[in-house]
């Protein structure tokens, strides 16, 4: 019954809290002025406040199916890397679209992790690959690219692994770029950096497959870096220039959280992939030391642990 009561009254409290967000003109006064950013979209800052508001009430909030989760930046961010109407019709069509059919053909049933559909997702058929996949790859990408100059550098574990591995950074990006090329990738898929039994390797897979799937058309592993190379991803911006869309991509990728990531590959883990945690890290309900406690700590991944710009 005490269960029941905080429940209902978390609803009323977290309707309240949507109504006075959805009427604020500019919602980042809830954060402290050091971790504001400088251009998060009113309904982006709204859907993660009251995501992580539903998580501390105890609501159920993406329990029974998963969402798109809120950007972690404003859509035109990532400029001139990728542009803000790309941006836009991207996370808001095509990656609802993923979630939309993922969550049909699993009404009335379970919904596991996301990342736990992907190892039998081409067993179970085209929903679970295409959709399942869909879903998991865009929530892996939106978290894996920071905007210009936020995004740190590799770490240096990381760092050593790609010169051990590909010769040098440099060589690391061209053999990337190569992969995902159109003469290697022909048509829609993506392109990865994985850790596989230990080491790095480059591979790329077709549509919305990717290296966690048993039976994938690349090399197996466990991704920690992966660049959309469908034509949705850059065709407004770069039409069939899809080589000058990629090595403009580096300059928007986290580096901090492919390290953060690239050490739980080691350990066997792969990112989770979690709309509801995806966007309560946005607003970080986390507690910090800092000087006020009570405060907010921005926190931009999917387990909340890795920041832009350190």
């Amino acid at each position: 019954m005490a269960s029941s009561a905080r429940r209902v009254h978390g609803l009323v409290a977290l309707a309240a809290f949507a109504l006075l967000a959805s009427r604020c003109a500019n919602l980042v006064f809830f954060l402290p002025v050091d971790v504001q950013p400088k251009s998060l979209p009113r309904r982006e800052a709204a859907a993660g406040l009251a995501t992580a508001l539903s998580l501390l009430m105890g609501t159920d909030q993406a329990a029974d199916a998963y969402e798109v989760p809120a950007l972690p930046y404003a859509y035109d961010a990532l400029e001139p890397s990728i542009d803000k109407a790309t941006m836009e019709f991207h996370h808001d069509k095509h990656h609802l679209t993923y979630v939309t059919n993922i969550n049909k053909a699993l009404e009335g049933k379970s919904q596991p992790p996301l990342v736990e559909l992907q190892k039998t997702a081409i067993k179970d058929g085209a929903a679970f690959r295409n959709s399942g996949g869909g879903a998991y790859n865009h929530n892996f990408f939106w978290l894996e690219m920071a905007p210009t100059g936020q995004g740190g550098e590799p770490s240096e574990k990381l760092a050593a692994a790609i010169k051990d591995s590909f010769g040098s950074m440099d060589e690391f990006k061209s053999k990337f770029e190569a992969a995902g090329a159109p003469g290697a990738r022909f048509g829609s898929g993506w392109v990865w950096l994985i850790v596989a039994d230990g080491k790095l390797a480059i591979t790329s897979t077709p549509n919305q497959d990717n290296p966690l799937m048993d039976g994938v058309d690349g090399t197996a592993g466990i991704p920690i870096l992966g660049c959309d190379v469908w034509e949705h991803a850059y065709y407004l911006k770069y039409q069939y220039r899809r080589p000058d869309y990629i090595k403009a991509w580096w300059d928007v990728v986290n580096w901090n959280q492919v390290s953060a990531w690239y050490e739980d590959a080691l350990a066997g883990k792969a990112p989770s992939a979690d709309s509801s945690t995806a966007a309560a890290a946005l607003v970080g309900a986390k507690r910090t030391s800092s000087k006020t406690p009570s405060s907010f700590n921005l926190r931009l991944n999917f387990q909340a642990n890795s920041q832009f710009g350190t």
